[in-house]
């Protein structure tokens, strides 16, 4: 914060200025076939500066950016000058503008760890180590391990502006993976599974094992299955990909451009009733949870859809203005080299009571998804259009049954939302801007053989 606040103080009269400081570790620990392939620990640290010049009267102001890879006091200066150069030139937006405080008081959040500093690097090269050991042992199937991954990472994040703001926020995360194939005869599938946490000592490589044991050996014989619509069934890392596509469309930035299949429809029925979607970043569940937003406001709990019926987008300072609203303290940004946006933080879709199983026995007949390709291209934020393809499982008789693969699965996301047949209580936080759990959407065209 001291140099964040330093290099704020030097703003000139009828300059606003924004100062964005973060440091950090990143360790990573690759295991192939009984060794250590690769290790590697870097540590980064940078600042990003934003100038708002007032421009020709009526017609806004001119915003100027700049970073620097570095903290080194010339290196910033030189990033200062290069932003107030950008600002002369920049073209005058009457939407440009810092955030300003709200007197939303911040959520306090424990998210940092003494265990991703502290636990030696033997250790977290034993957990990868172990991680494919045991994956290798776990069923005679599995004919090799590509990759068991061990990372871990801490941030700490420093903004002052002009306008009076001043935040500090830090995190760490740590995260085990695996990929394993399995294969019988010239058959041949991959699964991977992982555990999160916020230190090594909450990482669980069990868990990691076996998940990407049963997702390789199950698809093991799967077919093209018949055409038609059916019931589909996502797993709860499907529906966490699914509803970042989702939260896309919920940006008020993207809704200000016209560029939502939701432009228009507040107030409206836009999903199933008891569809209740919330981004809750408060919620130190989410490894993406945080006190403050990409612009130092508080963050908070969102409810966009409730009980199917659409209430709110997420804005940042320059969406909201465009909509004539306020910051729903939803800034969110890549780092030091990037600008504030709108987006979600931490999306999750309120969790029903049934478990994965009661789920597949209520549909009785249809298809499990396990994993899906192609959701940039086959998935529009816009229009809506939905198609993807897919793999997975058969379901019969309300039990999991012949595997699938080289399926597509398509609707709309509109659509989707309406057909929600059964939300599980198996919720799951995982990496990204969404939590999963499995989730039962009917009426869907799956096309096969």
């Amino acid at each position: 914060m001291k140099l964040a606040s330093s290099v704020v103080e030097q703003a000139q009269p009828g300059e606003g200025m924004e100062v964005y400081v973060t440091r950090g570790t990143e360790n990573e620990v690759r295991a192939y076939d009984g060794a250590v392939e690769s290790l590697t620990s870097a540590d980064s640290s940078g600042v990003g500066i934003r100038v708002v010049l007032d421009g020709p009267e009526g017609e806004g102001s001119r915003l100027g950016f700049a970073w620097a890879g570095s903290l080194d006091p010339s290196v910033v200066q030189a990033a200062l000058g290069d932003a107030r150069d950008n600002a002369r030139y920049a073209t005058p937006d009457p939407d440009v503008a810092l955030a300003e405080p709200d007197g939303v008081s911040p959520v306090e959040q424990d998210l940092w760890d003494e265990g991703v500093i502290v636990t030696p690097m033997d250790d977290k090269i034993a957990l990868a180590l172990e991680l494919e050991r045991a994956t290798r042992a776990a069923d005679p199937r599995v004919r090799q391990v590509s990759s068991a991954d061990y990372s871990d990472g801490r941030v700490e994040v420093a903004l002052a502006s002009t306008t009076g703001i001043r935040s500090e926020a830090r995190r760490t995360t740590a995260f085990l993976s695996v990929d394993a194939i399995a294969g019988e005869g010239t058959d041949s599938q991959t699964g991977t599974g992982f555990s999160v946490g916020r230190s090594p000592a909450q990482l669980d490589p069990e868990v990691a094992m076996a998940e990407a044991v049963l997702r390789s050996t199950r698809l093991l014989g799967a077919q093209k299955a018949r055409s038609g619509r059916c019931t589909v069934v996502f797993d709860p890392r499907v529906v966490s990909t699914l509803l970042s596509v989702v939260a896309s469309a919920l940006s008020g930035e993207a809704v200000v451009k016209g560029r939502s299949f939701f432009v228009g429809r507040i107030g409206e029925s836009v999903a199933q009733a008891g569809v209740t979607l919330t981004d809750d970043p408060t919620d130190s569940r989410a490894f993406s949870a945080s006190s403050y937003d990409g612009e130092g406001l508080a963050c908070r709990r969102n409810v966009l859809i409730s009980d199917g019926r659409l209430e709110m987008f997420v804005y940042d300072s320059v969406s909201a203005r465009r909509a004539q609203t306020r910051s729903t303290g939803s800034a969110v940004r890549g780092g030091f080299a990037g600008t504030p946006s709108a987006g979600c933080r931490a999306l999750v879709l309120s969790p029903g009571t049934m478990t994965a199983d009661e789920v597949l026995a209520a549909v009785g007949e249809g298809l499990y998804v396990q994993s899906v390709t192609g959701i940039h291209s086959g998935v529009n934020p816009v229009s809506g259009d939905f198609s993807v393809g897919a793999e997975g499982l058969l379901i019969k008789g309300g039990s999991l049954a012949e595997p699938v693969r080289e399926v597509t699965v398509a609707s709309t996301l509109q659509r989707m939302l309406q057909s929600v047949v059964a939300i599980g209580g198996d919720l799951r936080w995982l990496p990204g801007v969404a939590a999963g759990q499995t989730l039962a959407i009917g009426d869907m065209q799956l096309s096969g053989d």
